[in-house]
């Protein structure tokens, strides 16, 4: 796809680099045309793929719940208000199972972040060259340059999408800690644990050997969490495109790795939530 007779490794590196707008220092703000230019631009460029993805499918499942919670009935419900509500029940009954506090929030949360993942992790069942060859076409009838065009659909193969969701659940681990135990509890959790001692000067020398095992703890959280995602879903896609290079036996082996994946698509969403939840609980439990 990034010429006419593309090599392997042209092939694979065009399906996993991200449509990228941001400055260059030589063309200004613009859509990158290369992974080189691309780098160039740095730390603050945009990923329009992800972003638009990212976007679209939450508005899908926003909408399409909205939709049902308007249209509910006592009745005799139809089949999509029926897979919604088990939904809901499931989310439901996970947070009560695991977490321990009081917050109108976690059970809408807990529901967004595994509809909303999951959502983003099926994308990965379209055939890798169906919407970026789209995409190209497109491109191709305003005049740019298809092997220029590059158009990942799966959100979370996008580290920066999986680490943005961490830190947004990070800021709520810290949020959660700092008000149910004050800003006090909370630098005693990092400087008073897991060692300690009712000597005093032995607890002042724990003191700096706990702050840096726990701060390494509490990064670790959303690092694992984005990275977990994050990790899965790129070797998945990886997989698919390697699978979509072999040509006229594709098809078997991709229906193959499809119907495996699905596992895999639900289980990392699940994921997601449980420890989304777990890291939560937490955050509010007092010891």
């Amino acid at each position: 796809m990034a010429g006419n007779t593309p090599t392997a490794t042209s092939y694979i590196q065009h399906h996993l680099q991200n449509l990228t707008f941001g400055y260059h220092p030589e063309h200004g703000w613009s859509i990158a045309h290369s992974a080189q230019e691309a780098s160039d631009m740095g730390f603050w460029a945009l990923h329009l793929d992800t972003l638009g993805w990212s976007i679209a499918l939450g508005l899908v499942f926003v909408l399409l719940f909205r939709k049902v919670a308007l249209k509910a009935t006592t009745g005799v419900p139809s089949g999509l208000q029926n897979f919604v509500e088990l939904m809901v029940e499931f989310v439901d009954n996970s947070v009560k199972d695991t977490f321990h506090g009081k917050s109108r929030l976690i059970a809408p949360l807990s529901l967004t972040i595994f509809c909303w993942v999951f959502l983003m992790n099926l994308m990965d069942l379209v055939p890798v060259d169906f919407l970026p060859m789209m995409a190209q076409k497109i491109a191709a009838m305003f005049g740019a340059d298809p092997a220029h065009v590059y158009f990942k659909v799966v959100p979370t193969t996008d580290v920066n999408a999986t680490l943005g969701m961490a830190l947004s659940v990070f800021g709520l681990i810290l949020f959660y800690t700092i008000r149910e135990k004050g800003f006090s509890g909370f630098i005693g959790e990092l400087t008073l644990h897991p060692f300690s001692s009712p000597n005093k000067l032995v607890q002042a020398l724990f003191i700096p050997v706990n702050f840096l095992l726990e701060t390494v703890t509490l990064l670790a959280k959303p690092i694992s969490l984005a990275l977990r995602l994050f990790g899965n879903l790129y070797a998945g896609e990886l997989i698919f495109i390697l699978i979509a290079m072999i040509g006229l036996w594709q098809l078997p082996l991709h229906f193959a790795w499809a119907t495996f994946h699905i596992l895999v698509i639900t289980l990392q969403a699940f994921i997601f939530m449980m420890l989304t939840i777990v890291y939560l609980s937490m955050a509010v439990e007092k010891h």
